[in-house]
């Protein structure tokens, strides 16, 4: 009788609504790859949109078979992007990010994150506290607008990755890439700011606070990434582990990147910037102490795992595009919708150009001795 109920139990816990929600999910996991597979060659369609079209076609039918109630099949939460989604795809960036390029580029992958960053924050914010009361939206006060500036002027890696190609365009990739990584950091600052200033007290000391909480977000997550991954290249060079199991190995360098992400938002830090440098220092010193097996485990192992979770972000994003209950949520109309998703749409193209132009003009400027200038299409990509 306890065995039965055991059962019973698990049986509940494992609800019918979650099985078919996952099947479903894995079905169209499999979908895109297949279909991204056979569109390789295509030069207009990748995995990534594929997920996108996938997602919609999926959403659509389950808005249908539902009646109009609802689309949603799955609950996506923010923990299960940030805690399980996110960090193996930034970790594989920096683990097979060429690393010559990247630290090549280095002053003006900190100069687009961080200068270029404060502008779009600004332009962003300013914009949207000058047109929202024109569209009618006055509910909003100066701390929301600068809310507002602060998460749109943050830029997604995710879709980086899927756009770009590392070996086509190693400039392009490792900039953008790279700038996304450090616009992270200056985000969080920008946003924990905004939160948490007074702005009945405002001085002329705020912008040095500013800058002491960025710089110290910035160098103490990076530090953080290089000690995991030195730390995991010492482990495994002084142990030995592949002497016994490869296995081990491989599961000490997954398990202490994740360590090392988790450690840092439980420090309040950046987990992209610290799961990136340990992406990096892993790659140069902890794979070259492994067996010739572990390195090609790794390699694709990590890569896979970036891979599925990239892929699954995209057709959620898909599917979520048509989330009955969140445009029920919405008491605008559909012209106040409209009016402000076009502004802040705009809002998030001035507030980059507005960076990306000047700084690259200032940096061939700068550079214009050795050759390597920032051509205008490079600029505009």
């Amino acid at each position: 009788m306890s065995h039965l109920s055991t059962l019973q139990s698990s049986s509940d816990f494992l609800s019918t609504t979650t099985i078919i929600a996952l099947t479903i999910f894995f079905s169209l996991l499999c979908a895109c790859i297949i279909i991204g597979h056979l569109l390789e060659e295509n030069r207009w369609a990748n995995e990534s949109i594929t997920a996108l079209l996938l997602g919609l076609c999926a959403g659509a039918v389950v808005l249908l078979a539902s009646k109009g109630n609802s689309s949603k099949i799955l609950v996506f939460s923010e923990d299960l992007f940030f805690l399980y989604l996110l960090p193996p795809i930034i970790f594989n960036a920096g683990f097979q990010v060429k690393k010559k390029q990247f630290f090549k580029n280095f002053t003006i992958i900190l100069m687009f994150g961080i200068f270029g960053t404060v502008i779009s924050f600004c332009l962003i914010s300013v914009g949207a506290f000058l047109l929202f009361n024109r569209i009618g939206v006055t509910s909003l006060n100066t701390q929301d607008y600068l809310a507002v500036g602060a998460i749109l002027s943050a830029t997604d890696t995710v879709c980086t990755l899927q756009v770009l190609s590392q070996d086509e365009t190693p400039f392009l990739y490792s900039v953008i890439f790279g700038e996304g990584v450090v616009n992270d950091a200056t985000s969080i600052v920008l946003f924990n700011a905004v939160q948490s200033l007074d702005f009945n007290n405002i001085d002329a000391m705020i912008s040095l606070k500013l800058l002491g909480i960025f710089l110290y977000l910035f160098f103490t997550s990076t530090i953080l990434g290089v000690v995991a991954g030195l730390l995991s290249a010492f482990i495994i060079k002084t142990l030995y582990f592949g002497r016994h199991s490869t296995d081990r190995e491989v599961a000490l360098m997954m398990i202490m990147a994740y360590l090392s992400y988790m450690l840092a938002e439980l420090l309040n830090l950046s987990g992209i910037l610290t799961v990136f440098f340990c992406g990096i220092l892993m790659s140069h010193y902890t794979w070259h102490n492994v067996t010739q097996s572990s390195r090609i485990t790794t390699k694709h192992a990590f890569a896979t795992m970036s891979f599925i979770a990239e892929t699954f972000i995209f057709l959620y994003v898909g599917m979520d595009a048509l989330d009955i209950d969140k445009w029920k949520a919405s008491s605008a109309s559909a012209g106040t919708f409209i009016a402000v998703s076009s502004t802040l749409f705009a809002l998030v193209l001035v507030g980059r150009a507005a960076f990306v132009f000047p700084l690259a003009n200032f940096i061939n400027c700068i550079r214009r001795r050795d050759g390597s200038n920032i051509a205008f299409r490079k600029q505009a990509s």
